[in-house]
């Protein structure tokens, strides 16, 4: 049931933006070890293009990583992408991540983002709560450049860093507020 749900919400996207359902294989991973490898490589590259990202790794108590995250949109839109937690080195649990919006918007993109959990609370919050918005609890900093120019470790104060990388496609910006992340079985 919840791949027809799945497969459907990509169609509607899909219909409404001439967009092919072969990108929505991007945004959900076949299994646990592809999810696995998928975020260890989407990692590795922010790591690699954000030193500060990778500073702030170093001190986070967990990590959500999602790799790919597809959104479309023709008035009404939406994104969907399927993640993990890595808490200590080791994965500890699978999310998804499912946006809605509307307003004046066309096409379609792909991307990633990383939640950098800095604190026990945010852990905790994302672990007892039934699906985490983004914008409710933790107190999440959406890092783009002009944040981490003025970040170290001796500045970080707040529950949560979100990093956006690896944008394509043709859709004018990307925001995680209002994000759904939700657990599920893999």
């Amino acid at each position: 049931m919840k791949n027809l749900r799945r497969f459907i919400l990509a169609a509607v996207f899909a219909a409404a933006t001439s967009v092919s359902l072969g990108a929505y294989q991007g945004a959900h991973a076949a299994t646990a070890e592809d999810l696995n490898k998928e975020a260890e490589l989407a990692l590795d590259k922010l790591y690699a293009t954000s030193p500060v990202a990778k500073e702030i790794g170093g001190k986070a108590q967990a990590v959500l990583i999602f790799p790919n995250v597809v959104k479309a949109g023709l008035i009404f839109g939406g994104a969907y992408g399927e993640g993990l937690l890595k808490q200590g080195g080791e994965v500890t649990n699978y999310y998804n991540s499912v946006t809605g919006s509307w307003g004046l918007q066309a096409g379609a993109q792909s991307y990633g983002y990383a939640v950098f959990l800095m604190n026990d609370a945010a852990v905790n919050y994302l672990a007892e709560s039934r699906g985490w918005e983004i914008g409710v609890g933790p107190t999440v900093v959406v890092v783009d450049e002009g944040v981490a120019k003025n970040l170290s470790s001796s500045t970080l104060k707040d529950d949560a860093y979100a990093f956006i990388f690896d944008q394509q496609g043709l859709m004018a910006g990307v925001s995680i507020e209002g994000t759904k992340i939700t657990v599920i079985n893999r």
